[in-house]
This record gives structure tokens, C-alpha cells and sequence, in this order.
């Protein structure tokens, strides 16, 4: 699946023309995504996994386009994209009630924060939850202190940023000295000439939250599921059924049609509902203590 994929469709070999086709690969509907999910988990269907690559692309660029003030070639940062949404596909469950752009952007996002963290030579700085949010957070923070393009950062910002984002202000000293080279223009053409399209154009909505803050959360997120996937285990499968369906579900079912579906009252699965929810958080508070996780 993913070498024919890679072979046909490769940012590196001219980004302007790869936008253009991208664009062309349909948007599936929730049906069809679901079908082709199921070809592909039940019978490695080479085919479906492709349609749901493909019709994902588009996805991986607009979230790439987010890391643009890194100095990085905005192609390899596309490829490394593509790599975390084709582990995606792989591991995607259509079973579970979520499409499978919500599934993918959290695979697509750590492909390109690990791409971004290894090209910045940060092993050493940049391992723990803190650092990689001071990574990816000090450009926003720096604008607004309107401190973007001043270079060097006053003591107080220092200071202010260093608290807020729990680090030294030695690191922020030292980060903010990495990451404050040139950027390129939102408005240069893709292609480098007129009429191609421009940067900004593949950027999200001004009104959206910024692919750095949605990335600095991310170590926590994963961690969050983490302990969801195991405390769920806690529960029996009458419960996990309910609790899914009412409460993880994109399309959450009513009382009255689970009520229809096993047969009882709707207050019984009600109370079903609650008691499952308390056991499950039960289960996730024992589990971060024992874990030393912060909740």
C-alpha cells in the first residue's frame, strides 16, 4: 500500500504539481469510508487502502502547512505527513464510530512533530513534554508579545514564557536562538511563479486553533487515550457498548434505541450508562496515580 502510493505521488519531485493532483482524489462519503475500512481490516485489501490514502492527502498538506516557520522543505515535511497517515489506515477500525480524518490528524501530527524534533538535532532538549511544547508553542507566544521578529527576547519575556510553559528561561533562551531565522512569505507562489497558487491558500481558517497549540498537546492526548483504551477494559462488554455508543460516537444513539437493542427500560440503560462512566474514571484515576501521570 504505501510504496505505490509513495511512488506515484511524491511532494519532492515538483510541490506545485503535487498539490494540483491531490486536489483531484475525491472525498469519500461515510458510507464508502466505512466499506473500504472494512476491506481493508478484513481482507488487506490493497485497493481500499489506497482510496483511503489518497482521499486523505489533502488533509496531511493543510496540517503541514502549519509547520512552515520551522526551516524545513515544506515536501519532506508533506512525506513525513503521509507516512503518519498511512500507519492510520493501518491500524483504523471503522467499527468504532469515528471517521477516519479525526483518527488520522493525531497519527499525521506526531509523524511530522517527530520529523521536526529529529531534523533539529533536539535528543537532548527536546524529550520531554515541556520542551516539545516550549518547541512548538514560543512562535505563537513570541507574537503575541509582538516580540516575532525582534530576534532576541527581553528578560521579562524570558521570564513570562518560562512560567507559563513550565521550562528554564535558560531554554527558552536557547530555543528561541534556534528558531529565530528567516520565514517565508504566506504570500510567495507555490511553484516560485505567478499563478500557481500561494501558501496561504493551503493555510487553515484565521478563526482555527493553531497546529501548535492542537501539537503541544499531544503528548497528553495520546497519554489520555492510553488510559482510556485500558480502563475500558474494565468493563464489561454490555457496558463498553453503551458507554461507546452514548458517549465516543460521532453519531451518539439514543436511550430509546438501546433500550430497543438489549431489550430493557430506557432508565435502565441510563443507569447502565452512569454507573459505566464512573468505573471507567475510577479506573483511569487508579491508573494515572499508579503511573505518576498528572490529571
Amino acid at each position: 500500500m504505501a510504496n505505490a502510493i509513495a511512488l506515484s505521488l511524491s511532494p519532492e519531485q515538483g510541490l506545485s504539481s503535487y498539490l494540483t493532483q491531490i486536489r483531484r482524489f475525491p472525498m469519500l462519503e461515510k458510507s464508502e469510508e466505512f466499506m473500504l475500512g472494512h476491506r481493508w481490516q478484513e481482507h488487506q485489501d490493497g485497493e481500499a487502502a489506497e482510496k483511503l490514502v489518497t482521499s486523505h492527502l489533502r488533509l496531511v498538506a493543510k496540517i503541514a502547512m502549519g509547520y512552515r516557520g520551522y526551516g524545513l522543505p515544506i515536501a519532506e515535511v508533506i512525506s513525513e505527513g503521509n507516512v503518519g497517515l498511512m500507519q492510520a489506515v493501518k491500524k483504523f477500525d471503522p467499527d468504532k464510530g469515528f471517521r477516519l480524518a479525526t483518527y488520522a490528524m493525531w497519527w499525521i501530527r506526531a509523524s511530522i512533530q517527530e520529523y521536526i524534533l529529529r531534523s533539529w538535532s533536539l535528543v537532548k532538549m527536546g524529550t520531554t513534554a515541556a520542551q516539545k511544547k516550549l518547541f512548538f508553542n514560543l512562535r505563537r507566544m513570541k507574537a503575541k508579545m509582538q516580540a516575532i521578529d525582534e530576534g532576541d527576547l527581553r528578560p521579562d519575556q524570558v521570564e513570562e514564557i518560562a512560567t507559563k510553559l513550565g521550562v528554564t528561561n535558560a531554554e527558552v533562551s536557547s530555543m528561541n536562538g534556534r528558531l529565530s531565522g528567516p520565514d517565508a512569505s504566506l504570500n510567495a507562489p507555490l511553484g516560485g511563479t505567478e499563478g500557481e497558487g500561494q501558501w496561504q491558500d493551503w493555510l487553515s481558517d484565521d478563526d482555527a486553533v493553531s497546529q501548535e497549540e492542537n501539537l503541544a498537546e499531544n503528548d497528553e492526548f495520546d497519554t489520555r487515550m492510553q488510559l482510556l483504551q485500558s480502563a475500558m477494559g474494565e468493563l464489561n462488554e454490555r457496558e463498553q457498548h453503551i458507554l461507546q455508543e452514548r458517549r465516543l460516537s460521532e453519531e451518539p444513539q439514543t436511550l430509546e434505541q438501546l433500550a430497543g437493542h438489549y431489550g430493557v427500560s430506557r432508565e435502565r440503560i441510563r443507569q447502565i450508562e452512569v454507573r459505566a462512566f464512573e468505573k471507567l474514571q475510577k479506573a483511569m484515576r487508579a491508573m494515572a496515580t499508579e503511573q505518576g501521570i498528572m490529571q
